[in-house]
């Protein structure tokens, strides 16, 4: 009788299943879970998923997949927006979020020990009674192991940097299971190469990162929010500039269009405002540092026509406004039913928001697509939620038309085609117009130095 030989991914799965038990699965309802993210790319089917609890796991699961050839994707709450938890190639589907400890807090050194799967309110909620808190807030509901590997980013970046520069310290389990430490406790470093930098962006194709270790914030004796509407679109992006060229150290500077403002007024229920362009903002520090902040960018919005400057000092408010602010991208999808939407993600210098702004708003005008607008300003970065008729077989060809005018005039500004999302499977046509061949060269050349059987999370960053 011939015996059938098995697959790479079947010898894998049955080398794992003593080890692992029912937390490797084949079942087609928890594949068909990790077969995406929150995107529009197709959803591709692992042939298994494992959900691991250490790193020891980690390092043995990807010793063997490196042995036999066989895929490994990374999935944390997989809440990404560009693709890069679809397994393309099949394989294992990595589940980290059951690595979720929180191992050491010293508010000594302001710094933490956790666990990939660890969530930012999971970790703030932690943080809370100890005065200190995490902030890189992307507004999901994400994993920090997640954001690590797609650099997040987000609505405090202004103040309190992206996820990369609120890293110390990272575990990583290497494509064939070699286990190294990047970075040091200390806050700053002069030797090597800075390896913890490379591994964060890297969307899991260099590595598995097992442990971070973050550096914390006190929480501000004092924060306060207000919203600022205006007539135009110019005259809100021309507050943000001038806000910024005067050092105002504002904590969050969040700008709404009118349609996306219509979209939360109606979705949030919210009272007193009108759908025009409008700031959200947000101010930490004492409570004569949070006034003078205020009453400054106040001063500032009333030479650009802003109006409605209203306060929000108590957490209930605050937090209300916050929570329309990051319910945005539903209330986007809520605002026409039976659409989809496609998010862009482009950055430019804060010199360059202006015309960077105004031009896609012209292309959307252009396209027929409705569009609105919201971004963390702040930093230059916007986003553009592109609601696609799911009954109009066009709709999908001019939304992603309408995608590459806004990244190549962000490009051409001196931009990005990605301020947080990362690049997935859904930026990669772009990095060649961004960075050229050559720094496309060094980059493959890193990935091939790292992971010679190309086995982590293949197909994302780059094509082919």
């Amino acid at each position: 009788m011939t015996q059938i030989s098995q697959s790479p991914a079947e010898a894998v799965i049955a080398a794992l299943r003593p080890l692992l038990g029912e937390r490797l699965s084949v079942n087609d309802a928890i594949r068909q879970q990790h077969a995406r993210g929150e995107d529009t790319t197709a959803p591709t089917m692992p042939d298994a998923v494992i959900f691991a609890e250490s790193t020891e796991e980690v390092s043995r699961i990807l010793a063997l997949c490196h042995q036999h050839g066989v895929a490994v994707t990374p999935f944390g709450a997989g809440t990404s927006l560009e693709g890069h938890v679809n397994p393309v190639r099949g394989g294992i589907s990595l589940d980290l979020s059951r690595m979720d400890a929180i191992e050491e807090v010293s508010a000594e050194d302001m710094d933490c020990l956790i666990g990939p799967g660890v969530t930012r309110q999971q970790l703030n909620d932690h943080l809370r009674d100890q005065g200190l808190f995490f902030p890189v807030d992307p507004g999901s509901h994400c994993t920090i192991g997640g954001m690590c590997a797609t650099r997040a980013s987000g609505t405090n970046a202004v103040r309190y940097g992206t996820i990369r520069e609120n890293v110390l310290q990272l575990e990583v389990v290497l494509a064939d299971g070699r286990v190294i430490w990047t970075g040091s406790r200390a806050r700053k470093a002069a030797n090597g190469y800075d390896l913890t930098r490379l591994v964060i962006g890297s969307e899991g194709t260099l590595g598995v990162i097992t442990r971070i270790r973050l550096r914390l914030h006190g929480i501000p004796e004092a924060m306060s929010a207000a919203i600022c509407q205006f007539p135009t679109l110019a005259d809100a992006v021309n507050t943000v500039i001038a806000t910024l060229q005067v050092g105002v150290p504002v904590a969050r500077i969040e700008l709404l269009d009118e349609v996306q403002m219509d979209a939360c007024i109606r979705f949030s229920k919210l009272e007193g405002l009108a759908p025009a362009p409008t700031l959200f903002l947000e101010f930490h520090g004492s409570e004569a540092g949070v006034a003078e902040q205020a009453e400054t960018v106040q001063a500032i919005a009333a030479d650009h026509s802003g109006s409605n400057f209203a306060w929000a000092r108590e957490a209930e408010a605050r937090n209300r406004l916050w929570k329309a602010r990051h319910d945005a991208y539903w209330a986007c999808v809520a605002l026409k039913p039976n659409h989809r939407g496609i998010a862009t993600d482009v950055c430019v210098p804060i010199s360059r928001l202006a015309e960077a702004l105004l031009g896609a708003k012209e292309d959307i005008e252009a396209s027929g697509l409705t569009a609105p607008i919201v971004g963390h300003v702040g930093d230059g970065n916007f986003h553009t939620v592109i609601l696609v008729d799911q009954e109009d077989p066009t709709a999908l060809d001019r939304a992603w038309e309408l995608d590459r005018k806004i990244v190549h005039r962000a490009l051409a500004l001196g931009g990005t085609c990605s301020g947080e999302h990362g690049v997935g499977i859904g930026k990669r046509e772009f990095l060649e117009a961004e960075h050229g061949l050559e720094a496309l060269a060094v980059m493959r050349s890193v990935k091939q130095a790292l992971d010679p059987k190309g086995i982590l999370n293949p197909g994302k960053i780059f094509r082919n």
